[in-house]
């Protein structure tokens, strides 16, 4: 049996438009040389899941990997890391019924840092109806009715400062990567 830590990484801005490309490949042979075990890719978009074995001391999972990434592929990308136990925590902590809803339409954007509780505030949710947000811990939940396509709600929650470091993944890859992690790879 293997011991460590499974994470997900949810890797930020890759392979949008044929810029920033980063192969999952490539990505795994990467995870897999900094010695993680049971690495699983889902996706282009940059989706990892792997272990981490019990380490003593050096830089965290986190740090390691954007500076592997970075060497490998020349560029910086911000990777947002996830225990299979908060990533199913997210799951459950969904403010909106989501097994009535359509799963492409239903996005998590996750968040590095913990915003302040205030922190989105200043948007005012109506304005943005049919679309709705709700902000728990490090996700922020979004529920678009009509589809993301045409939104200007996440525009306006990108506008919010201070700035955070954020991702999204819709509800079908925050489903599928759960299931990941509750699988042996």
């Amino acid at each position: 049996m293997t011991t460590g830590t499974m994470y997900v990484a949810l890797l930020r801005g890759i392979n949008v438009g044929g810029r920033r490309k980063v192969p999952m490949a490539e990505l795994r042979e990467l995870i897999d040389g900094l010695g993680w075990t049971g690495v699983r890719t889902h996706l282009q978009s940059g989706n990892a899941v792997f272990t981490v074995p019990p380490e003593g001391g050096g830089p965290p999972p986190r740090e390691r990997l954007e500076r592997a990434i970075a060497d490998r592929f020349g560029f910086d990308v911000p990777c947002l890391l996830r225990t299979g136990r908060e990533l199913r925590d997210v799951v459950a902590a969904c403010p909106f019924p989501a097994a009535d809803l359509d799963p492409s339409k239903l996005l998590v954007l996750f968040a590095e840092e913990t915003p302040a509780a205030g922190h989105f505030a200043g948007v005012d949710a109506a304005a943005y109806a049919p679309d709705e947000f709700r902000h728990i811990g490090r996700a922020v939940y979004c529920w678009f009715p009509d589809g993301m396509g045409r939104s200007r709600l996440p525009a306006a929650l990108e506008a919010v400062r201070p700035k955070l470091t954020v991702t999204g993944r819709n509800w079908r890859t925050v489903t599928k990567l759960v299931a990941m992690t509750e699988q042996p790879a």
